[in-house]
Order: structure tokens, then sequence, then C-alpha cells
């Protein structure tokens, strides 16, 4: 997926709350063992890096991602204005 798909589709997720657009608690990353991106909802693979994140708030669960898709969520959710 490019950069701006993928762009729209977290901009898309962050309006409609299926990405927390609050700070994050904690984060890491560890080796992938097949997890789904929260973000572009693909398969990462065993040789790529999952970034997993503890949002803000109670209650909610961690979000799982791609690095290039965490990066492009923590930018995009900084911008982010729950009415627009």
């Amino acid at each position: 997926m490019d950069a701006e798909a993928l762009r729209l589709l977290i901009r898309r997720k962050l309006h409609d709350r299926r990405l927390p657009h609050d700070g994050i608690r904690t984060v890491w990353s560890t080796p992938s063992d097949g997890e789904t991106c929260d973000a572009c909802d693909t398969v990462l693979t065993s040789d790529q890096l999952l970034m997993e994140a503890v949002p803000l708030g109670l209650g909610t669960r961690s979000i799982r991602m791609h690095i290039r898709c965490f990066q492009i969520w923590d930018l995009e959710k900084r911008t982010f204005k729950p009415n627009s």
C-alpha cells in the first residue's frame, strides 16, 4: 500500500474510532508472530518487527502495527480533530 493510501486509511480509522487518537502509555517492539496490523489490516511476517502500544485510557486494548504504520498513525493522531 502506498503511503498516501495508508495515511487515508489511518485517518478514516481514527475518525470512526477503530484506532485510538489519545496518547500512548507504553510502547515496545518485538519480532512478529503473525499478528494482523491494526492500521493496514495485513499480517506481519515473521521477519518484521511488531510495534505494540497501550493507549491512555482504561479498558483499551493494546494496538499492534508495522513500524511504518505506527509512524504514520503517530503523526496522524497528533493532528486529528475528533469532529472533522
